[in-house]
């Protein structure tokens, strides 16, 4: 039977941090009226990998699909991309899609699934292979029956890595941007975007969009205000979620500066609701209060201002801040105007929680 999980009643708890008491916000869990179900998409008993991380949710056709890297442990080269779809009431026994093996017999691990499905087109799924985030390289499959087969992975071009952790979004006009990121022990973390005008047949990208000295950054989210504005909002290893604009669709942005909204070096997601307001999935943390618990929701109107309004996964008395982890969300908004939201549950499983947005006030 799938864990259903309708528990916890109004969260206000303390932890210490260096020796202080802190305090989180007092915020509604999952009991909140906007929560419609939540599970996971297999159980642990049923695990076919010892770990996951990094899952990926998209809706085509009339399923819903999950992705994600599942082996022994992160880095290890058995460590391929699994596959999981939802046409019913329940989520299929996963499959291994692909793995990092070469035409030569060696094997590198694989990592960070992304879904995307543009605009009457194929299902895609990128992602990338290599032996450690600095020298990895970017790969994508496309599905033409909503993620039940895939094609023979393609290589991109060198230089473009494709979407890092979360997905690109489409222009009015068609154009795909892509959030990316690198990771260099000599030149810092660095987001930058690459785009396509062909449905990613070519692709061209950006110069680096932040100074690494100031602020060290990866796995940007593309939140889109419409009439050309634009907001990337990013991981960093500065205790901070950070931000950039652009006012020409994506041409030209600010230079990176501080949100008010904290981060404990861990990947975000969000997505523009068709409302116009704007949901970010987080752990409100920072690094020295403990990592990646909980994990909240946020919304805003403007991007500036940011209230958390629900924990997906609170802050419990039994949590244990060194051996839990609820993290690296991706989420959507599909066309059923329902919100559907996936994460790291303890490496162990995938979560999978449906919202209705517009119970979230």
């Amino acid at each position: 039977m799938r864990l259903s999980v309708f528990v916890c009643s109004i969260i206000f708890l303390t932890f210490s941090c260096k020796g202080q008491e802190r305090k989180l916000p007092e915020v509604q869990s999952l009991n909140h009226p906007a929560v419609i179900s939540g599970e996971f998409i297999y159980e642990l008993e049923d695990a076919l990998t010892p770990e996951c991380h990094a899952s990926t949710v998209e809706a085509s056709g009339n399923a819903m699909v999950a992705a994600w890297f599942g082996g022994t442990k992160e880095k290890n080269k058995d460590v391929g991309i699994w596959v999981s779809l939802k046409t019913d009431v329940s989520w299929s026994t996963p499959i291994e899609v692909v793995n990092g093996v070469q035409e030569d017999g060696t094997r590198y691990p694989c990592w960070n699934p992304v879904l995307y499905k543009p605009k009457n087109q194929p299902l895609y799924l990128f992602y990338k292979v290599g032996p450690s985030p600095r020298e990895w390289w970017g790969l994508y499959m496309t599905s033409e029956d909503d993620g039940a087969t895939w094609s023979e992975p393609v290589k991109l071009p060198d230089g473009i890595l494709g979407p890092i952790k979360n997905q690109p979004i489409q222009l009015s006009d068609g154009t795909i941007l892509s959030p990316s990121s690198t990771e260099s022990k000599t030149e810092g973390w660095k987001i930058h975007l690459e785009s396509s005008n062909d449905l990613g047949k070519t692709w061209k990208k950006t110069d680096a969009l932040n100074d690494a000295g100031e602020f060290g950054a990866i796995q940007p989210v593309i939140l889109n205000y419409g009439n050309n504005k634009l907001q990337l909002l990013s991981r960093t290893k500065n205790n901070v979620v950070s931000q950039n604009w652009s006012e020409d669709g994506g041409k030209t942005w600010s230079a990176m500066t501080a949100t008010s909204l904290p981060n404990p070096n861990s990947g975000i997601d969000g997505v523009t609701l068709k409302d116009g307001r704007q949901l970010l999935v987080y752990n409100p943390t920072e690094k020295n209060w403990g990592d990646r618990v909980p994990l909240s929701i946020a919304l805003s109107a403007d991007g500036e201002n940011w209230n958390r309004v629900l924990d997906l996964e609170p802050l419990r008395e039994t949590t244990d801040k060194e051996g839990e982890e609820y993290s690296y969300p991706t989420v959507i908004q599909a066309r059923d105007n329902k919100v559907h939201i996936v994460y790291t549950w303890n490496r162990k499983t995938v979560k999978y929680v449906v919202l209705d947005p517009e119970k979230l006030k």
